[in-house]
Formats: structure tokens, sequence, C-alpha cells
């Protein structure tokens, strides 16, 4: 691999120990690993702005001055006053004050560059880089600015360095740069060559060269990941004998014919597609996504009877017992008119019970199971399973799904369910491998919850509003983000929070149930037990309500200190209420000092209910990392340069294309395909396969 391959501690100005810090704070090993490290933006050096035009809201500047005055405050800082036919600005240096104090003699001139603030009124610059003036303007046009770490700027390691070394490393490294895509791939999607790229990735030669480049990188990293996905589809697709099932069956139309209101046009589209794949003879591997409300149960149900149609069993897995509870609960309304038979198991299942259900699976009168990881166990086996349906299958463990599927001879289809809506682009890469369906109207006659954002001086009135829909029969719930104190955080807690709860809604009058992740699992469930059988009044409790709690007569979810909490978890806790007849609120509490962009974020909440929109801007502002409650890691991949958060159109773009290039050559047996084969290989895109499983 040549120079490529060659450890970055051997290229000038690194060494041992700077090699080190460079492999710990950001992982590059390699020349190769450095030059494939990307700038995350750039700034424009061509500029000398006026010391007069300089605003402290101005990102970074670049002015050309002479020095006036140099005072030191020993052991303190450096203060040196330059001047340019405009104006006069101070120039504070807190480090290297010696080695400043030392070049930076009355009379000179150079280039200084840096972000201006105020202070004291007066615009000042910390700590900007100095270059003498043929050489800061020789560097001029747009330079890349690196991800860094402080360790990394305390060692010496700066921007500026950052910038010596991908110039050095790609003066020998890129002759012997080889193209990672098939000739056609370029052409009939007018990319540039790679070396190309690299080169003006980092040391652009102009915005539109910029462009190229970051086009043809991000263009390649999109669709080898989905290249990736798509050929593990298409080849287990080839490969994967589904249980067919050709009848819709008396137990389908029955429910249907039973239902009080009509299917909604997008439960009728999905549950045509997923009917399509039980047909199909290939394994389902299904996707459902679907906001609060819209109806997922359902379409679960009739697939499940689908199942059950054909001869065969289903089972509804849920994470926690009470979702499994609120589910069972939920589909014994749906089945009433089926005759089919079905059954509840979890942990707390009792001996007696697992005994009956075990016979009734085995002997196959159990037609719908529906559980927590209890159904894994080795003890449960099933007469016939043909469909498995997961709710909120983030929550479960590859392996544990894994169990599931052994339980049949022939592997069962698998329809996944999620109430978190994600954004498209996201979708197609944590569940690129995955047909997705998407539930996008809402059933009629869910009313809207009215949202609104107040300070904390409003609180007395909403207590009081809180107290009128008690009188009228409601609940409420009052959620917290955390559950003990942190005197670094000027945040309410669980802990606090109840017990101004119980003084405003004294006992005997009152009563106000306690529910947070930290309790014992009997104590937790008998107060959320308390609070769903309507013998208390209001829950207080921390986000483990965000999933799973289903209580038609809740009308008022308060969320203290909400800008604490992401835009899709306020959703979701938004979409605890409203389930009932009755007009419901969401009252979001701000806290005393927020952030412009905090309350932008939340007043989304106000605008809209429509959490697909809602996923999209959490995705813009946060990035993809903490959607599903992970980092960016969660991605099947890592991306060096791409933006599911702002590359949606080229994502879609490259897995149209992807998709284009599968169907002529699902195999990449092509030889012109050699290099695309060569890629996949690379541990980057060598994604597991989990499509089976999941």
């Amino acid at each position: 691999m040549g120079e490529l391959g060659s450890n970055i501690q051997y290229l000038s100005g690194v060494g041992p120990k700077r090699a080190a810090l460079l492999k710990s704070e950001l992982g590059i090993e390699t020349l190769s690993d450095l030059i494939h490290f990307y700038p995350f933006r750039y700034i424009d050096r061509s500029r000398v702005v006026p010391i007069a035009q300089v605003q402290p809201d101005l990102a970074y500047v670049q002015i050309k001055a002479t020095v006036i005055k140099v005072d030191e405050v020993p052991h303190k800082r450096l203060s040196v006053i330059v001047e340019d036919d405009s104006g006069r600005m101070e120039l504070v240096f807190f480090k290297g004050i010696n080695w400043n104090k030392s070049r930076l003699i009355p009379g000179s001139s150079f280039i200084f560059f840096g972000k201006p603030q105020t202070f004291s009124g007066k615009i000042n610059m910390v700590h900007p880089e100095v270059d003498p003036v043929q050489e800061g303007l020789m560097q001029g046009g747009l330079t890349g600015v690196y991800p860094s770490t402080e360790k990394l700027k305390s060692s010496g390691i700066t921007g500026k360095v950052m910038c010596k070394l991908q110039a050095a490393a790609l003066g020998l490294c890129l002759p012997e740069l080889e193209e990672t895509l098939p000739e056609y791939v370029l052409a009939e999607n007018a990319l540039c060559p790679l070396s190309y790229a690299i080169r003006n990735i980092h040391f652009p030669k102009d915005e539109y060269a910029l462009q190229k480049a970051q086009r043809r990188l991000k263009f390649e990293e999109l669709f080898l990941l989905q290249l990736s996905l798509l050929k593990q589809k298409y080849v287990r697709t080839a490969a994967s004998r589904g249980i067919l099932m050709k009848a819709v069956g008396e137990e389908f139309r029955a429910c249907f014919n039973a239902l009080p209101y009509s299917l909604t046009g997008a439960q009728q589209r999905v549950i045509k597609e997923i009917r399509a794949d039980l047909m199909s003879g290939h394994q389902m591997n299904r996707l459902l996504q679907g906001d609060v409300g819209s109806g997922k149960t359902l379409v679960a149900v009739m697939s499940c009877l689908l199942a059950v149609g054909n001869g065969f069993q289903a089972c509804i897995m849920a994470p926690t017992e009470v979702l499994a509870q609120q589910h069972f609960a939920n589909i014994q309304k749906f089945l009433a008119p089926t005759g089919v038979r079905s059954a509840l198991l979890t942990g707390s299942s009792t001996v007696k019970e697992r005994r009956i259900i075990d016979a009734g699976l085995r002997d196959g009168s159990i037609g719908i199971i529906v559980g927590t990881h209890a159904l894994i166990e080795d003890s449960v086996s099933f007469a016939s399973l043909g469909l498995c349906v997961i709710d909120e299958q983030h929550r479960f463990g590859v392996d544990q799904r894994s169990k599931l599927w052994s339980k049949s001879a022939v592997p069962p289809h698998i329809l996944v369910m999620t109430a978190t809506p994600i954004p498209r682009t996201l979708a197609m890469t944590l569940y690129g491998d995955l047909d997705i369906s998407v539930l996008d109207e809402m059933p009629p006659g869910r009313k809207p919850v009215q949202t609104m954002l107040i300070t904390p001086q409003r609180k007395g009135a909403m207590y009081e509003f809180i107290r009128k829909q008690i009188a009228s029969g409601r609940q409420a719930f009052i959620v917290y983000p955390m559950i003990f104190e942190n005197e670094k955080l000027d945040i309410s807690n669980v802990e606090q929070g109840y017990e101004e709860i119980m003084k405003e809604f004294p006992l005997p009058r009152y009563k106000v149930a306690l529910v947070h992740g930290q309790q014992k699992s009997e104590d937790k469930a008998f107060n959320m037990d308390a609070f769903a059988a309507g013998r208390a009044n209001i829950l207080v409790a921390t986000t483990v309500i965000e999933v799973g709690v289903d209580v038609p007569n809740a009308s008022v979810m308060v969320i203290e200190s909400a800008e604490r909490f992401g835009l899709s978890q306020l959703h979701q806790l938004r979409g605890r209420v409203g389930r009932g007849a009755e007009k419901s609120y969401c009252i979001m509490v701000g806290g005393p000092k927020i952030s412009a962009d905090a309350h932008n974020r939340l007043q989304l909440m106000v605008d809209t209910e429509d959490g697909f929109r809602i996923a999209e801007e959490d995705m813009r502002m946060r990035g993809p990392g903490d959607l599903e409650g992970t980092q960016q890691s969660g991605l099947p991949v890592e991306l060096s340069i791409a933006s599911l958060a702002r590359d949606g159109i080229l994502l879609s773009e490259a897995r149209a294309y992807a998709q284009s290039v599968l169907e002529k050559d699902p195999g990449l047996n092509d030889k012109r395909n050699a290099l695309l084969v060569r890629e996949l290989r690379k541990n980057k895109y060598n994604v597991k396969d989990y499509s089976a499983i999941s």
C-alpha cells in the first residue's frame, strides 16, 4: 500500500508523541486515515476586513494591521494594540506571552486571523492566528477547519498545524491514490475523480471545486452504504424460503366486518403491502412506522389474523410488561368477533398459567400470543409459528430476537413496529435492508392535543387549571427530566417535584402517584396501575412513561424543564394524552433561562403534531445520533463526510442508483463491478447482516 499505509509518526512534524495523540483522540493511525479525515467547515481567508468593519457577530475575520503598542500584565496576559487605515483594535494573548512579545514588535505588520468579541464595550480578538504578511496572504482562499479536541490543541496540534500535516500527506499519497468507483458510475453520476476530490476537500481551488469534491465523496459514502444494505436484501430475498400465506381467512373478515369505523387509507395501504409479502413465497422483513395513535395495533392484529387464517400462529412481542398487558387488553376487543384464542405470557405469569399456555401453543389452539422476552425462553415452543410482530424493536437485543426465529422450521414472517417517527433518511440507513411501511394518517375522531409553552411564573395558573380538569373527572401526568437532584444543573427533578405537587394537591382530596426508573419494579407497577385504574389523580414521573402507558382518561401532560428533552421525546410524551374522547392539553414548562435555539425547538412542538416533521427537525438540529437514544455509532456505519440530516436528497439518489446497479447485476459478478466488490469488503461497509432477525 506504499505511503498510504505508512504510520503517521513518520510524517514530517508528527513523531511518536503526536502520533499517539492523533490515534487516541481522532483514530488517525496511517497517512490514509489522515487524508480521509475531512474538514467540517471552511473559512474564507481570501478577504481582509478593515478594522472599522469588524463586528462581534461575525464568525472569523482576517485583518492586516501594524503593531502600535505592546503591554504585558505579568503572569496574566499580553495586550497588543494594532491599527490599519480605518481604526485600532486590541489583541489579547493569555498563552505564549514571551514568544508573542518577542515577535510582535511595534512597527511590524502581520495578518491576524480570529474570532471577534466584545469586552468592556470594545471589540477585541483573543489568541488570533498570527502570520507574516506574505505568508498570510498566500494562504488565501478557503481554509479547512478540522474536528479537534482540547488535548490536541494544548499539545500544539492547532488548525494551522493540521493543514500543514494534510498538505504534507497529500504530497506523498496522491500519486498512489487508486480510484474506488468504476468509470461508468463516475460518468453516469457526473462525479469527479477521487484524487481531484481528495485534493479539493482539503485545499479547495475555489467554491465550485469544493462543491464537486463534497458531492463526489458524499455520494460514494452513501452509495456504498446503500449498496451493502440492499445487496444483503437481494441475497436474502433470493435465498429465503418464506411461509406461503395465500388465504385471507374467516377470522380476518370477521374482525374487519365488526370494526365500528373504517380503516384509514394508510392502514388499508399497509395491510395490502403486508398481504403481498405473505403471498410472495419469501420471508417478510418489514418495518411499520406509525406515529402515536395512528392505528399500528389494529394493523398488527389483522396481520396476525392473516397468519391464523392460513393455519399458523402469531406472536406479538413487547419490551415491557406494561406494554404487553396493554397490547393484550387492546387486541381482545378486536379478536372478540373472530373466535381466535389468545394468551398473555410475561415474567409475572404463574406456573399454572404457563402450563396452560405452553399446552395451547404446542397443540396450536392458541392462535395469537402476546408477551415480553418470556416468549423467547427455551421452554416455549409453537405448533406452527408463522408471524412475529415486534413492538419498539430497538429495545430488544439482536440475540434475544434471534431466539424467536429458531422456534419455527421455516423462518417466520417479521413485522417490526415503532411508534418513534424516524426521518426517512435515517430509516433508509438504520433499516436499509427492510421494507418500510408508514402509517401517516390519523384515525377519524382523534382530537388534536392543544400544546402550549409557559414560563415557571405561570405555574400557579397551571395548577389551578389541573384542579379544574380533575374536578371534571380527568387525570394528569407531570413529567420531570431527572430522578435525583444535580447541584450543577438548575433543573427541576422528580423528588422536589413530587414534594411540590403534594403541597399543591394535598390528601385526602387528591391522590398523587410517583413513578421513576430507580423504584422497585413492584412499586412502579403498583403506582402505574393506581393511575391507570383511576385511583390516583396525578402521576408524577420521569420518562419511564414515555412508551406504553395508555390512560384514555388522562387529559393533561405537563413536562417540566421541557428544554432538557429532545423533540422526539417530547412528542412521545405528548402522545400519552389525547387518547380519550375529551379535549387534551400538553403544557411544556420552560426553565427560567432558555436559549433562543431551545425556544425555537419548543415552539415547533406548539406549532405541529406531525411526528415525522418533528423527527426531521430534531435530526436537523441535533444530528442523527441521539434520536434512538444512541450516539451516531448506532448507525450501521460511521459516516465520514455525508450527513443524514443534511444530505437526504443525495441519499435518495444514491439508494435509487444502488438499486439500479443491483437490478442489472444482483451478485456484482460483472467485471465492471470489481471495484465495488473490493470496497464493500472493507470494514467500513461490511455491515453485519441482522436482516433475518430484525
